[in-house]
């Protein structure tokens, strides 16, 4: 598959109707409107193949597969992003409990959350994102 990230300019130019004609119903949900894909449902919880995560709404490199770890959640958790510019966290107060938003810095898609649990031999954290926000870029490893 070819991967062409979308400029910010282009990115800035889409509309919400753009966003749904871009984007299946259950991508929408999640990226737009902050949804949850089921756990246990995405297709990227079980793939352990080589190569780097990308935004499903822009193409924008997240993460790379060296960093992603079966936590156990039901949903593919990694424990840091592909860079410090990649992601941006957020402060999220919803469902009645304090937690920490993670959105594509370029297009600020909403991806997951991140919470401070993960394997205490790398950085700690764990980014548990919804697979319908993420598509898997193989290496040819």
């Amino acid at each position: 598959m070819q991967y062409n990230q979308l400029s910010k300019e282009e990115i800035s130019q889409l509309t919400d109707a753009d966003w749904k004609e871009r984007l299946s119903s259950d991508e929408y949900h999640v990226m737009r409107e902050k949804g949850t894909e089921r756990p246990f449902t995405g297709v990227y919880n079980d793939i352990n193949d080589k190569g780097i995560y990308r935004c499903k709404g822009c193409g924008a490199n997240l993460f790379e597969s060296d960093n992603k770890f079966d936590a156990g959640c039901g949903w593919p958790s990694f424990d840091q992003g592909i860079d410090n510019s990649a992601i941006d966290e957020h402060v999220d107060d919803s469902l009645g409990m304090r937690r920490t938003e993670v959105t594509c810095s370029h297009c600020s898609a909403h991806l997951g959350h991140v919470f401070p649990d993960g394997p205490s031999e790398t950085t700690g954290m764990r980014y548990c994102i919804n697979s319908v926000a993420i598509d898997l870029d193989k290496s040819d490893e």
